[in-house]
């Protein structure tokens, strides 16, 4: 069985690397909403809802409310935004820190991917506190 993946925000720049390494897979499905669709909440809850995998490649804004349109308790949000990188709830997605990190990844339903200047900084600082 195919794990359904939804890229919300596939026009993007995140959104179209992610859309090109999955493209060709086939363990995954890849949810695709409508063009004319994709900034209506109603069609992207539909499709967030239905998919296993969640990719928020949106500014921040738009990621807090892909996440409020959230029903289905089983569907894994990985988000590329700064909107829950210290939230509460979500794990860090950095799992060289810590095997607490990196559990928290393998176990959690919602991931804040770090940015590149906050990953750089952090793996050279993380071990010294």
């Amino acid at each position: 069985m195919k794990t359904k993946v939804f890229i919300d925000g596939s026009e993007g720049t995140t959104g179209l690397r992610i859309h090109e390494r999955f493209q060709n897979r086939d363990d995954i499905e890849l949810l695709k909403i409508d063009p004319e669709l994709r900034k209506d909440p109603s069609a992207r809850k539909k499709l967030i809802n239905s998919a296993e995998i969640v990719f928020l490649c949106l500014p921040d804004v738009a990621a807090r409310e892909s996440v409020s349109l959230v029903e289905n308790d089983d569907v894994v949000i990985i988000d590329t935004s700064t909107a829950h990188r210290t939230e509460p709830g979500w794990a860090y997605g950095f799992p060289e820190l810590s095997e607490e990190h990196k559990n928290a990844i393998i176990k959690g339903k919602r991931i804040a991917v770090p940015g590149c200047y906050a990953s750089g900084f952090i793996s050279l600082v993380y071990p010294l506190v």
